[in-house]
């Protein structure tokens, strides 16, 4: 490390393996070499238009859904963070943070465009935030409202693509502070060095250095056309004294933004290593104010440590009385620490629960929206439990557990939970255009959604679906997935909401069962499940069929069309007539893209194969969508179900579980919308 300091302090190592090789851990900066590892996805979180996909992180990424797939990428901007903040500066010891990081970038002109931009940049951010209106010129990193403001509390070390006024040329490397206009560069061209290759693939070495005693920035990097790493150069590209401590927040987040404007490209991060020096406590007190402090402490430690005691027995004997007591310690030690509402605060931000801030309800209970007026006027959802048995208390934790360790652009954002006075709350992000199937269901005189729009809807609900079934630590089943439960933001993006029935299994197991019953809504309930009464991962894909069919029809899984008593019936048959387009939605007309909607139904009928090992997996449905393989062969006659004499084998192994059979009412999808009947109702429609 080229530092004039000897760190005597100990240092946080964070290695995050985004590509085919991985990091020996000599030193960040040497050779790569290794198995490509998924797991450290969980340790991201992703804004706007950034993804991960493809072994990297695309900060600024292919979108799907599309037959002119350049079009979605114009004005974007996305981020991507380390979920975790870094202490950087200390006030009683006046001690500033040194780190390094490395890291391998590709920055890729589309096939099809003749311009690149608008760039990418390394961040320090005082939050786990995008700005709105950060596209073009303004990187990920600010807007035009709060572009210079020193509450950005933000340094970036931007790779820019695209000359703007106020920027030297359209290939350089600088710093910003709190703005997009940098307050040092360097043009790379210069150097010899082209960030954007229009006709070959070019990896970037970037290493960043920052020294807290000196108080010296240094950005070193090399290119090839190979990706095994050189070693770092012995001059940096850039050099400049900041003092981070007078510039941002003490706890910082480390991550990469990017944009794209009225030019575009593909902005992304192939793998990242960060060093992070962990400053000591304060020592500037005085001995007195320390002995004080400590005395004074034990004293106040001993009242509140008897205090605790004394209403924690208190507690538990209520607890005991109620049987409240695994509930309540079960959400004291939740991995993650997800916030703790006030009923009180929820009370009000709902209007005491008002009607007209009801959004769905349902066999659980109801859900609401509502505004936190202290925090900026942010919109929730707040999913309130009606019932107060055991049962409801289950379905409560279950889910509380499980989406509370889940980050994905395309799954609703849980903020917190609350419990009081026997009440039992969720809050969520609140999604202003409500669930998707008030849009594909909609009355003759609203406006129908876009052909796009629903492509990109399907999209999404598949990249959630493989995280969940295969980058997440325990594989998830989700169980109930249907149109009422699959949620769309401002921007009609689609976000997987509900978790009533989502349970997290074992990665050895391929299955999860539950005894009293099979979870999940008619017409979505693979029909293995209501003979085996286990949910797996290849019946969260059959669920995913029956969504593919209503979305590009228009109809409910169980309409009865033609004397068939199921959409994917009737769907098959226009199929083996060749006349497979028939069955899109009439509302579209001709403004729909035939390859798409081609496409998107064989694939529904795929998914819908009534063999669970012969529907296709997360990862080929992914591609598929994107185009780059074909949709499995689909016989012309549904398969019928055949149930074997043993436990059938599920292909791919993953899965879990079941519970109540469940109608769709007028749920909002944040786990609300059912009303139980008894599995006995239920039959198969193979």
């Amino acid at each position: 490390m080229d530092s004039p300091r000897a760190f005597n302090l100990p240092f946080i190592f964070i290695f995050i393996f985004l590509s085919i090789t991985t990091l020996n851990a000599r030193t960040f900066m040497e050779e790569w070499g290794g198995p490509f590892d998924y797991s450290y996805y969980r340790f991201m979180q992703v804004f706007g238009s950034a993804n991960i996909a493809k072994e990297a992180l695309q900060v600024t990424h292919y979108s799907v859904g599309s037959s002119d797939i350049v079009k979605p990428y114009y004005n974007q901007s996305g981020r991507v963070l380390y979920n975790s903040s870094f202490k950087l500066w200390d006030l009683p010891s006046a001690r500033v943070a040194s780190f390094s990081t490395s890291f391998l970038i590709n920055i890729f002109q589309l096939s099809g465009t003749t311009s690149h931009g608008e760039g990418l940049a390394f961040i320090i951010s005082p939050d786990l935030n995008l700005p709105s209106g950060s596209s073009g010129g303004y990187l990920g990193l600010t807007n035009a409202t709060t572009d210079g403001n020193a509450t950005n509390q933000l340094i970036a070390v931007e790779f820019d693509t695209y000359k703007q006024d106020f920027d030297p040329d359209d290939n350089h490397v600088a710093i910003d502070i709190n703005s997009v206009r940098s307050v040092n560069s360097s043009s790379l061209s210069d150097l010899g060095f082209q960030l954007v290759a229009s006709n070959s693939t070019l990896y970037y070495h970037v290493w960043i250095d920052y020294d807290g005693i000196r108080k010296i920035l240094r950005v070193y990097l090399t290119n090839d056309s190979q990706v095994p790493i050189k070693p770092r150069p012995a001059d940096p590209i850039l050099t400049y004294n900041l003092d981070i401590s007078k510039l941002v927040a003490q706890r910082s987040y480390f991550g990469f933004s990017a944009s794209t404007g009225t030019s575009i490209e593909l902005n992304c991060v192939l793998r990242w290593n960060l060093t992070v020096e962990i400053l000591p406590d304060g020592k500037g007190l005085g001995i007195g104010l320390m002995v004080a402090l400590c005395v004074g402490g034990a004293i106040l430690a001993a009242l509140l440590i008897g205090s605790f005691i004394l209403v924690c027995r208190r507690r538990r004997k209520r607890a005991a009385e109620s049987g409240e007591a695994r509930l309540a310690g079960t959400l004291k030690n939740l991995p993650g620490n997800p916030r703790e509402f006030s009923f009180k605060d929820l009370k009000r931000a709902t209007d005491d629960f008002n009607e007209k801030n009801k959004l769905g309800h349902g066999g659980f209970g109801v859900v609401y929206r509502g505004v936190l007026p202290e925090e900026e006027r942010t919109e929730i959802a707040v999913k309130r439990f009606s019932r107060d048995d055991m049962k409801c208390k289950d379905d409560f934790l279950a889910e509380l557990v499980i989406i509370n360790q889940l980050r994905h652009k395309h799954l609703v954002r849980l903020y917190g939970w609350c419990h009081e006075n026997g009440s039992l709350l969720l809050v969520y992000e609140y999604m202003p255009n409500g669930s998707l199937d008030k849009h594909i269901f909609s009355g003759p005189e609203e406006a129908t959604l876009a052909w796009p729009i629903r492509y990109n809807v399907i999209s999404g609900v598949a990249y959630a679906l493989h995280y969940l079934h295969t980058e997440f630590d325990q594989k998830v089943v989700n169980r109930d997935l249907k149109a009422s439960n699959i949620l769309l933001d401002s921007e009609f993006n689609a976000r997987l909401g509900d978790f009533g029935l989502a349970r997290a299994i074992d990665n050895e197991k391929t299955s999860y069962t539950e005894l009293n019953g099979v979870p999940g809504t008619m017409g979505y309930i693979a029909p293995e499940c209501l003979h085996t009464g286990k949910a797996s991962r290849e019946s969260d894909i059959y669920g995913f069929g029956a969504v593919i069919l209503e979305v590009v029809c228009g109809r409910r899984p169980w309409s009865s069309i033609n004397g068939y008593h199921m959409l994917v019936d009737w769907v098959w048959s226009l199929y083996r007539d060749g006349r497979i387009l028939d069955a899109v939605d009439e509302r579209l007309g001709h403004d729909y893209v035939r390859e798409e909607a081609e496409r998107l139904l064989l694939l529904g009928l795929a998914c819908s194969h009534s063999m669970a090992d012969q529907r296709p997996k997360t990862n080929t449905i992914v591609q598929i969508l994107i185009g780059s393989v074909p949709v499995p062969r689909v016989p012309a006659f549904r398969p019928a179900f055949v149930y074997p004499l043993s436990e059938p084998v599920q292909g791919g192994g993953g899965s879990e579980m079941m519970n109540d059979v469940s109608f769709s009412d007028s749920g909002y999808g944040y786990g609300y919308g059912l009303v139980g009947i008894t599995s006995s109702t239920a039959h198969s429609d193979g």
